[in-house]
């Protein structure tokens, strides 16, 4: 007994065993089983509109946002559910469900957050909800069905002073008149922080903590609008950290033209991800 415990204690078997397991875990080019039945179920959050007693302002533009991640995750084979201004309830119960789901022939998970949001919270139709609130139910211990599977958690989450839409009313016969409501780019103060969630979890925010995200009153905001034209260009091909810094190169090279803010002019915007995956990750295309 004496003579094992020391020959473990001294490194001898101990390191051999190491070697070895560092010979067939550590394989850099290993992905994640992509092949299942299912891709995976993808829900959409998108607050455009809030409580008055909450005193913030509308998010014009999110419609965009949420359309075009639903055509783009559609494409990728995700099911998706994408839901308007809930409240408080109405989220943590659809996140509830989602965690609750039976997870065993899917590849992945996949949630977004379109909102407003503030340190360690993003805001429903009524009052905020923690980002590990929303993040929790999906970890391993609650949610056996995903245990080392990709859980992508992606949030364009800002806060800060909003500005109302430019429009022009034209007069017309008889008193009737036209709106034309120009492109105008809206600036966000974020102050979302990029928390860790666990293994095989990613995180992917619009925006460094502290720094501003912009977002078009029309098309949408820049971050999502630019990881939405990556997918449908690389979305089947590329490793998707290696698609996250494309879209982190992609949004940094926008600058503000256009905005009732003089001080915004020229403003620049950085995205970011905090990656606790293990393995690498492609959306391979299904058969």
């Amino acid at each position: 007994m004496s003579s094992t415990a020391e020959d473990i204690c001294g490194g001898g078997v101990a390191k051999d065993s190491k070697t070895a397991t560092d010979r067939t875990a550590l394989d850099p080019a290993e992905e994640y089983k992509m092949d299942n039945k299912r891709r995976g179920l993808a829900l959409i959050f998108n607050q455009e509109r809030f409580n008055w007693r909450l005193g913030l302002n509308d998010r014009r533009g999110t419609k965009a946002d949420r359309d075009n991640l639903e055509k783009r995750l559609k494409e990728l084979k995700f099911e998706v559910r994408a839901y308007d201004d809930l409240g408080k309830k109405e989220v943590k119960d659809r996140i509830t469900e989602a965690a609750e789901d039976d997870h065993s022939d899917a590849d992945c998970f996949l949630l977004v957050f379109l909102s407003h949001g503030e340190k360690d919270h993003v805001n429903t139709y009524n009052d905020k909800i923690s980002i590990e609130d929303i993040t929790s139910p999906f970890k391993g211990d609650k949610c056996r069905s995903l245990v080392g599977k990709p859980k992508i958690f992606i949030f364009q989450a800002c806060r800060g002073q909003m500005y109302d839409d430019p429009v022009t009313a034209c007069g017309g016969a008889g008193g009737a008149h036209s709106v034309f409501e120009t492109n105008e780019v809206v600036v966000e103060a974020s102050g979302v922080h990029t928390l860790p969630a666990g293994a095989d979890f990613i995180m992917c925010y619009s925006v460094a903590e502290g720094y501003y995200s912009l977002r078009e009153t029309i098309k949408g905001s820049w971050y999502i609008q630019d990881l939405c034209e990556l997918l449908q260009e690389y979305g089947n091909s590329l490793e998707f950290t290696e698609l996250l810094t494309l879209v982190n190169r992609k949004v940094s090279m926008r600058s503000v033209e256009k905005s009732r803010d003089r001080n915004a002019i020229g403003k620049k915007q950085v995205p970011c991800f905090a990656s606790m995956l293990t393995k690498k990750l492609y959306f391979r295309p299904k058969k």
